[in-house]
């Protein structure tokens, strides 16, 4: 039987067809699997392992729990990086989100004169209508305004019991503040006196619920003093106060102190309260009333910042003068003073104004005496701290307004000639100036005469007392060998260079000791010195001539930090081996621990002949004597030489110089430099 061609035709379509979709689903799986593998790799690599990954024909559907929103859009993104996005199907799901905390829970009554007003969060459970007829039914509680909020979250423990206790305390305290937090309660409030202070903390302590926290700020209230005043009045029967006024409690307690302080222990009492003038008020108090006690008695005054203070009756003037330019001079800004000085009871010859200025030697200036106002006062300060310098003034001057005319131009111009002085003193009366001192200028009495010749007229009285002394050594005026080791000991004699224990490292307290030896060798000028470090016996030998080396080589350092010439300087540790008293006692042993300034003498120098001088150490009989001169004027002076130090001299012994009194050097010194005798001048304590 013959098969037609439309069947086989038919035939092939049908075949052809089948094996179209075989090779289109072998196709479609090859897809899927490689689209699966490829993204679930991509997923991996980006730490998203949590998403699962599923082929359905050409779509790519995304499953898993994400752990947020981020990282569910980060998978998405991911998958949609390795096929086409259009084939990405999301079925993630995210995990939920933690609940969210409950607030804190808190809530503020306030209660003044115009009503009580309550703010804040408190729980929905919280019987909030109870809550204000509560604090309406509270007496004087005209209004209640509620500025509450609520959230649904569990009511806090103790909560309703710290609402209730609020509210009770609240009709306590007409002014007063109540915040009730998780656990706390905070009252803050005024009382009406600290009494009723203390009897509120009782009672609200008492009446607190257990397990909350109560913290208690009541307030008493400081009357207002206007005007703040304080009366002090102190005679031969002893002081008291008439009034008494103190802005804080520190400052009553300071007050009432110095009171018992200036006229003995008494029962007074000061107020505490408000309006004070400034809050150094209790300063001002405390100067006043020790300036009142330098007067032997009287009355200090305070009517807020003006301080009236009348001295008893036949105080003396001059002393009156200088107690009220220290108070003045001493009051803190604002404060002003009015002095009071009653007439003497019996007649006698009018007191004199004076002014008065005094330079010590060390460089300090005190001003004291009457000035016409504040303007010369200031003026006076000013060009004496200029002259002087400004931390050598102390200013202790009286405002008096019945002065001459001329008397700010007799004042500046003996102010300017004082600086002419290295120390004396001024005084300025309204008929004549007197100055006396000490000055280092030949010349300086003729200078000044000029000077108030100039300033003040031919006809100007005043009397000069000027001496003349002889200025001190200076690099340009230096002392001689003798000079300079006699101011070396006298300095060691007085104080003594000190070390911190054990070390090399010189004490603080040294400073000033060392700051006079830098002096006195820069006024030696160029001399050759040996710096020498002892010890006592104490420890090694080898440690203790170790220890003197660093401690002179210390004070040598020291020195050339000063910016002394030390070219010439050397350091020489000699430890324990030239004692000065005996070891065996702690007093004997703080001796030996010191530093010695040995001055070294230039070598004897040969004759013209070629011969070498003879050795002055080996000195003739009229050589002696000249020494023996010299010991006995200054055993004039010092009172404490040797009677044989000729003798020890003459020998040529220095060995024993280290054993002699310190007094003992003065005429070594000056034999030395008499004889030249090219051997070392010890300087020891």
């Amino acid at each position: 039987m013959r098969i037609s061609s439309l069947a086989i035709v038919a035939g092939a379509f049908i075949c052809a067809a089948g094996l179209s979709l075989v090779a289109a689903r072998f196709a479609v799986t090859v897809i899927e699997r490689s689209s699966e593998i490829a993204t679930r790799d991509a997923l991996d690599f980006e730490d998203l392992g949590w998403a699962e990954v599923h082929a359905n024909g050409l779509q790519l559907v995304l499953h898993g729990l994400a752990p947020d929103e981020a990282e569910r859009f980060d998978a998405i993104s991911v998958a949609g990086g390795v096929v086409d996005p259009a084939r990405v199907i999301d079925r993630m799901t995210v995990k939920p989100a933690a609940d969210i905390a409950p607030p804190k829970f808190s809530a503020k009554i306030l209660r003044n004169e115009s009503g009580i007003s309550v703010v804040g969060l408190i729980p929905s459970a919280t019987d909030r209508a109870g809550l204000i007829g509560r604090l309406s039914q509270i007496d004087g509680a005209a209004t209640v305004t509620d500025l509450l909020e609520t959230a649904a979250y569990p009511v806090p423990e103790n909560w309703n019991d710290s609402m209730a206790f609020a509210v009770s305390a609240l009709a306590k305290l007409p002014r007063s503040k109540v915040a009730v937090n998780d656990g706390v309660i905070e009252v803050t409030a005024i009382a009406q006196s600290a009494a009723d202070k203390a009897r509120l903390e009782r009672e609200l302590k008492r009446d607190a619920p257990a397990h909350v926290r109560v913290a208690l700020d009541i307030a008493a209230p400081r009357p207002v003093i206007t005007p703040f005043t304080l009366r002090f009045l102190m005679d031969e029967d002893g002081g008291r106060f008439d009034a008494c006024s103190a802005a804080t409690e520190e400052g009553r307690r300071k007050i009432l102190r110095v009171a018992e302080e200036v006229a003995g222990p008494a029962r007074r009492n000061c107020t505490v309260g408000m309006g004070v003038p400034s809050p150094r008020w209790a300063e001002a108090v405390e100067k006043s009333l020790r300036a009142l006690r330098d007067l032997g008695g009287g009355s200090i005054t305070f009517s807020d910042a003006d301080i009236t203070l009348v001295a008893l009756q036949n105080t003396d003037a001059s002393r009156f003068d200088h107690v009220v330019g220290e108070l003045q001079t001493a009051l803190p800004p604002v404060f002003a003073l009015h002095a009071v000085l009653p007439e003497p009871e019996v007649d006698g010859p009018a007191e004199i104004p004076e002014f008065v200025a005094t330079l010590s030697p060390e460089g300090q200036v005190q001003l004291r005496g009457r000035v016409n106002d504040a303007l010369l006062r200031e003026t006076v300060d000013s060009f004496a701290r200029a002259q002087f310098g400004s931390g050598n003034v102390h200013v202790a001057t009286r405002i008096t307004s019945d002065l001459s005319p001329d008397w700010p131009l007799r004042v500046l111009s003996g102010l300017e000639a004082l600086g002419y002085l290295e120390n004396g003193a001024l005084a300025v009366t309204p008929d004549s100036i007197a100055l006396s001192g000490v000055s280092f200028d030949e010349d300086a009495t003729a200078t000044i005469a000029g000077l108030f010749a100039e300033k003040l007229g031919g006809k100007a009285q005043y009397d000069l007392k000027i001496t003349y002394r002889e200025p001190p050594k200076t690099a340009d005026n230096p002392y001689s060998l003798a000079e300079c080791s006699s101011q070396l000991r006298e300095v060691q004699h007085d104080e003594k260079i000190l070390f911190e224990p054990g070390s090399a490292k010189i004490a603080a307290d040294s400073a000033t000791t060392l700051n006079r030896v830098a002096d006195i060798l820069t006024a030696c000028g160029p001399v050759a010195l040996e710096i020498q470090g002892h010890t006592d016996s104490q420890g090694r030998e080898t440690m203790n001539k170790q220890l003197s080396q660093e401690r002179a080589d210390a004070v040598l350092a020291d020195l050339r930090a000063r910016r002394l010439l030390t070219a010439n300087y050397t350091a020489v540790g000699y430890g324990e081996e030239n004692p000065i008293a005996s070891n065996d006692t702690a007093e004997g042993r703080e001796a030996n621990r010191r530093i010695d300034f040995v001055i070294v003498r230039p070598e004897p120098e040969a004759a013209d002949d070629g011969e070498e001088t003879v050795d002055e150490t080996a000195l003739d009989a009229s050589e002696e004597d000249m020494v023996n001169d010299g010991a006995e004027a200054t055993d004039d002076m010092n009172g404490d030489l040797s009677d044989d130090l000729s003798e020890e001299i003459s020998d040529g012994e220095t060995d024993g110089m280290d054993d002699m009194p310190s007094g003992d050097l003065d005429d070594t010194a000056d034999a030395d430099e008499e004889n030249q005798d090219g051997k070392l001048m010890e300087v020891t304590e």
